[in-house]
């Protein structure tokens, strides 16, 4: 476990502006850079030694809303609303993408690396799950599609399988070598149907499996009473890997309009998520032998995206204020 993990000592270190709201950010996996996609198209990656900015442009027409890296660091990937997905070199000057391929119709919502480093995955509003050829972005094959918009992708630790999730709560585990989906779990609660105002709302926004392969977390939102009015909370199912049983409902109560929009565990156990909405942008931590939430940290402001750094201590959040900010989940240095 990383010396000092303590939630509880949670701080912003640093943060840094951009011209337009983020939506996504993720860092490298060497631990020298977060990345962020953004409202004006671009990708920006940020040196967390000093907070140097470099803009990288040419692959996207629309919002950036995705992003995933490459094992070995080499590359970032990211995805946009145009439904394509776009290849960057991680280090040197700004230039443009190693490739650009027409992935999806409409928008790309989340990206995966396999843990091999060989496949990418990618979901969209299309319903389409997709496997691509990480050296080539050569399409290897579809996965099981879904009748509505894919909102979250995952490659199970194991490298066999993929989970993918989407609006009305179907979450479909996939074998990678057949495309053929093996089960699914019933993720229903983070899903509303709304008949007065017609509108389908929730969905699985974030999958996380535990690093020794026993919890499957889905993250979005319940009790939505009013999907228009942004009414509604957080919550994260917990399932047993093994028997798809549903353990937990683990909550956050009181967080009006919240969403949780990603899941991390950490390395003592706890589950992270982020969520943002009416009450702004919240770490919120569980442990999967609890219902309720144990600490939150408030965020200075509403948070789109959410990712944890190599050392198991930092945590970048991409914000609608237009900057990213690194938490480190530590005691303060002096």
């Amino acid at each position: 476990m990383p010396e000092g993990l303590d939630p509880k000592l949670a701080h912003v270190v640093s943060q840094w502006p951009h011209d337009r709201p983020l939506n996504a950010c993720r860092f490298d996996p060497l631990g020298r850079f977060v990345f962020c996609g953004s409202e004006d198209a671009l990708v920006e990656r940020f040196n967390l030694a000093d907070g140097a900015r470099t803009l990288f442009t040419g692959g996207h027409e629309t919002w950036v809303i995705s992003l995933a890296s490459s094992r070995d660091g080499a590359q970032i990937i990211s995805g946009g609303c145009d439904g394509k997905i776009s290849w960057w070199n991680t280090i040197g000057d700004a230039a443009p993408p190693v490739r650009t391929i027409e992935a999806h119709k409409g928008w790309i919502r989340a990206l995966d690396v396999s843990p091999d480093g060989t496949l990418l995955v990618s979901g969209g509003n299309d319903g389409r799950v997709c496997l691509w050829n990480i050296a080539d972005g050569k399409l290897v094959r579809e996965l099981s599609s879904h009748t509505r918009h894919v909102y979250s992708v995952a490659f199970h630790p194991q490298g066999k399988f993929v989970l993918s999730g989407d609006l009305i709560g179907v979450l479909k585990q996939s074998d990678i070598a057949s495309g053929a989906e093996v089960r699914t779990f019933d993720a229903k609660p983070l899903h509303t149907y709304e008949g007065g105002q017609q509108v389908d709302f929730g969905g699985i926004r974030s999958i996380a499996v535990s690093p020794d392969g026993k919890w499957l977390a889905a993250g979005g939102l319940y009790k939505a009473s009013n999907p228009l009015g942004s009414v509604h909370e957080p919550l994260v199912l917990l399932f047993n890997w093994e028997t798809q049983k549903l353990e937990r409902q683990q909550i956050a109560e009181g967080i009006t309009g919240g969403v949780i929009w990603r899941l991390r565990w950490l390395a003592d156990g706890s589950l992270m998520g982020l969520s943002s909405g009416g009450s702004g942008g919240i770490l919120i931590f569980w442990k999967p032998d609890a219902d309720k939430d144990y600490f939150r940290f408030g965020l200075p402001n509403l948070a789109r995206d959410m990712d944890l750094h190599p050392d198991g201590l930092q945590v970048a959040t991409a914000h609608y204020d237009k900057h990213v900010r690194i938490t480190r989940l530590a005691a303060k240095t002096a």
